[in-house]
């Protein structure tokens, strides 16, 4: 299978790099190939342009600035997105590849009665998350109500895509864990895509 894994953080020797090593060599050992889009590195632009919301809600969405970049997402079986949380929510380049790369034509198009999207991105078989918070996972579920999750798995994949398997292997309290935990998390990393 093929699987681009998306990179979401401006350090090269951050921990994120390292989760995002951790699946690519895991992956690859598996015999899987790997499109590997680091987004600050590559310089991704996140900012929606005039043309692409100009024509947003039209049957000619402007893809041509984001061709590129779809060609790989449209190329993959599976997805992986690899950040940090910050104030509970997706890095805005993230967030921006998402506005930019999961438009019109491409990942949904509109029910032509209005209101429903209807999700053609059937080549994704596998969604997954590889993310990091600074909160406990109790303040991330119980207070927040876990809102990257729900976001990325139903507003997101749920309208993209059909029949995939969506997961999100989470580091919790980051600021304060060990360097055991962070082996640990790690680990589960590799244990986890190793499955695929």
């Amino acid at each position: 299978m093929r699987f681009l894994v998306v990179l979401a953080h401006p350090l090269k020797d951050s921990f994120a790099a390292s989760a995002a090593r951790a699946v690519i060599d895991t992956l690859t050992s598996h015999g899987h190939s790997v499109d590997f889009l680091d987004l600050y590195a590559e310089d991704f632009d996140p900012r929606l342009s005039a043309a692409e919301r100009a024509s947003y809600m039209t049957d000619t969405f402007d893809q041509s600035a984001m061709a590129p970049y779809i060609a790989r997402l449209q190329a993959a079986d599976g997805l992986i997105l690899v950040f940090p949380q910050w104030w509970f929510n997706l890095p805005a380049i993230l967030k921006g590849f998402i506005d930019r790369v999961f438009v019109p034509g491409v990942a949904f198009r509109h029910d032509a009665n209005g209101g429903r999207l209807i999700p053609l991105l059937t080549n994704i078989r596998y969604f997954w998350v590889v993310t990091t918070t600074g909160s406990p996972w109790w303040i991330v579920h119980f207070y927040m109500g876990n809102p990257v999750k729900r976001l990325l798995k139903r507003g997101v994949a749920a309208f993209c895509a059909k029949r995939l398997d969506f997961r999100m292997l989470s580091l919790h309290n980051m600021d304060q864990s060990t360097e055991e935990k962070r082996k640990r998390f790690l680990d589960r990393i590799r244990r986890d895509t190793g499955m695929l």
